[in-house]
């Protein structure tokens, strides 16, 4: 039973992890920032605004023994969401708990080889969905596969690799996408390791054995449930006919689940409590296919980051699953239901075709190159929000039942809400330095660290395992940014495909879409030009499924649109801006920096002579910092109760018109 937390500092992050174990959490689940996630510093450029956002800061081994102090890793269950520098986290995890042992007493290669928990690790889904990949592809998955390779050696009992179709469902899959993308990336890791020649044949169960999967659960109880069965016999089919696991133990299907967040909604939240509830029985009531651990969201986490308050009561619904109701004492419930059998049968079919089909070009890491998955899901996404904004599928309170009675949990929506201290980031960016300066003076250390530095720059080039190299770099003290900054000078960087060019739209739209083309042709003919908007994602925010809907959507109405992907700053924001002459910068941030970065893009863009140009924003984001940042200039702000994209296309063209001295038209959208 977990949440997932952490925030600000490795001090408080610690101070939070205790109260959730003393209030009968039985795992540690750790969310790390994006700065953290990517690999940089928290005093880089891109780490402006991010450092302690949606999770905590770990720049060394420093901030590593602060998040874990008084908490004995020998007997903790630890799970990581960190991928693209997972390496780098297991390898100041492992430092730490050897530390801790030696201070105990206790032999620390015992207390390693004793270590429980596990990394995520799953760098496909990066490229898809959470964006916080930091080197291409192909060395990506040598990462994963050293990992792998080093804990089945080192740490038996850890999960080096966590396949996630989580971010997959958030970013638009269905449930046959879900299960044949997240099955495809296990195959690309599991190949990679049978090729790298670095786990004996004869050993190749224990691979498959520490495995693991995060999967989403989401409201449609019956379909999700039959996924999760459709999942274990698929995985089992897989390992025992492609890898040759005879095992039934090693071919087990073990996975946790987080619920679904992308279905939790900003308008009459209290709603979110009963959709996780379902989402949550959907992943245990079948025996065969119950998950082996749960994390549920908080019923606000559409309108910010969660306070203490608000996880304890997620973690509350859990305990009272398991220890009031009678749900685990019974065998499977579904066993012999012709209705169950039929939907799993139906999700196994669609799922072994689509996976045929990413196999056909190359598998995952080609089909991530290629941009196909990407595009797929993108398409997928698009056609779910046509349904919502159609009618089609109902969401309760957001497009029917939306009247409703004063909600006291949102009366003061600025206490409903965790908040975090903007010193924060100084702090962590002072710190870093200080801690690169203390080490540096001393001759002895800064030499390690050199040569720590060089000895992983060398094995980078080479196919040598990347982990022990590591380890030396954790153990003298290196950052971070420079383990990460090291692996970019050999690995290079990497863009992912947007996705936006060839997806799925909203078709034909329907009347209102089509009097919001009219609007964006008459517009452009007064202003002599096309309409042209640039979709933005400063930061290093990397949840882009908002942007990717917007983008598609402006295309579909008749803007011309340009837009980058993830991972930009203010100044290559506003660089295209001014290149492209754009008549609208919409702004996209979800990860809590809107009022760190959206400032700074308004300066600049007055600073290029282009402060006429208007500027909007959407995310999470609270009243208040809402209010603020339209002091400042921004002329609107969109948050998750905007479902309507058609609607928020004519509210483009009402601010572009504004912005330009035009006579207001008024918004034609019905609701």
């Amino acid at each position: 039973m977990r949440t997932y937390a952490g925030h600000s500092s490795a001090a408080a992050s610690n101070a939070l992890y205790r109260r959730n174990l003393d209030k009968g959490q039985t795992g540690l689940s750790v969310a790390f920032d994006l700065p953290t996630q990517t690999g940089y510093d928290p005093d880089h450029p891109l780490a402006r605004g991010e450092v302690g956002k949606v999770g905590v800061p770990v720049s060394h081994l420093g901030d590593m023994r602060a998040l874990f102090e008084g908490i004995p890793l020998a007997s903790m269950n630890t799970s990581m969401t960190i991928n693209a520098t997972a390496m780098w986290l297991l390898a100041l995890y492992q430092v730490v708990a050897e530390e801790q042992a030696q201070a105990a007493g206790e032999d620390p290669a015992a207390v390693v080889r004793a270590l429980t928990g596990t990394t995520q690790n799953d760098i496909i889904k990066e490229y898809l969905s959470r964006g916080t990949y930091a080197f291409p592809p192909a060395p990506s998955i040598r990462l994963t596969t050293d990992v792998v390779a080093y804990t089945v050696a080192e740490l038996p009992r850890w999960n080096p690799v966590n396949i996630c179709s989580y971010h997959l469902q958030e970013a638009g899959a269905t449930p046959v996408q879900e299960i044949a993308y997240a099955m495809s990336t296990a195959v690309a890791v599991l190949d990679a390791v049978r090729d790298s020649g670095q786990v004996p044949p004869e050993r190749f169960g224990e691979v498959v054995a520490r495995i693991s999967f995060f999967v989403n659960a989401g409201v449609r109880f019956v379909e999700e449930m039959c996924k999760m069965r459709a999942f274990v016999r698929l995985w089992d089919e897989l390992t025992r006919e492609r890898y040759g696991v005879q095992d039934p133990r090693q071919r087990r299907f073990r996975y946790g689940v987080q619920v679904n967040s992308l279905g939790l909604t900003e308008a009459q939240p209290e709603n979110n409590l009963q959709r996780i509830v379902l989402e949550m029985l959907a992943v245990t009531l079948s025996k065969d296919a119950r998950a082996r651990a749960v994390q549920l969201p908080a019923w606000n986490e559409a309108l910010g980051l969660p306070r203490p308050w608000d996880q304890q009561w997620s973690l509350r619904i859990q305990q009272v699953l398991a220890y009031e109701s009678d749900l685990l004492e019974y065998d499977d419930l579904f066993e012999g239901s012709a209705v169950v059998e039929a939907k799993v049968e139906e999700l196994v079919a669609g799922a072994r075709a689509e996976m045929a089909r990413v196999a056909e070009l190359g598998g995952a890491v080609a089909a991530v190159e290629s941009g196909y998955m990407k595009a797929e899901l993108v398409a997928s996404h698009a056609r779910r929000r046509a349904r919502i904004e159609a009618g089609e599928e109902v969401v309760v309170g957001v497009n029917r039942f939306e009247s409703t009675e004063p909600n006291p949990l949102t009366a003061d929506l600025d206490t409903a809400i965790q908040t975090v201290d903007p010193g924060v980031e100084a702090a962590a960016a002072e710190a870093v330095a200080r801690w690169r300066a203390e080490r540096d003076a001393d001759e002895g250390r800064r030499a390690r660290a050199q040569a720590a530095l060089e000895a992983l720059r060398e094995a980078a080039a080479t196919s040598t395992n990347l982990m022990p190299a590591t380890l030396e770099c954790a153990r003298a003290g290196l950052t971070t940014g420079e383990w990460a900054g090291a692996l970019r000078e050999v690995f290079g960087e990497f863009r992912a495909p947007t996705g936006v060019g060839g997806s799925v739209g909203a078709a034909g739209g329907g009347a209102d879409l089509a009097r919001v083309r009219d609007l964006v042709r008459t517009t452009g003919e007064e202003l002599g030009e096309r309409l042209r908007i640039l979709v933005g994602k400063p930061g290093l925010d990397g949840h882009s499924n908002g942007a990717e809907q917007i983008a598609v959507r402006a295309r579909d109405a008749g803007f011309e649109v340009v837009y980058q992907g993830i991972r930009l700053t203010p100044e290559q924001i506003v660089g295209a801006a001014v290149a492209e002459d754009v008549h609208l910068v919409g702004l996209s941030i979800l990860s809590g920096s809107h009022m760190e970065l959206v400032p700074e893009v308004l300066e600049r863009m007055r600073a290029a002579g282009a402060g006429d140009v208007p500027v909007v924003v959407g995310g999470i984001i609270p009243d208040a910092d809402a209010r603020r940042l339209t002091e400042l200039g921004v002329a609107a702000v969109f948050t998750p109760k905007d479902f309507g994209l058609t609607e928020i296309m004519a509210r483009f063209v009402d601010v572009i018109r504004a912005g330009r001295g035009l006579a207001p038209v008024g918004a034609p959208v019905s609701r």
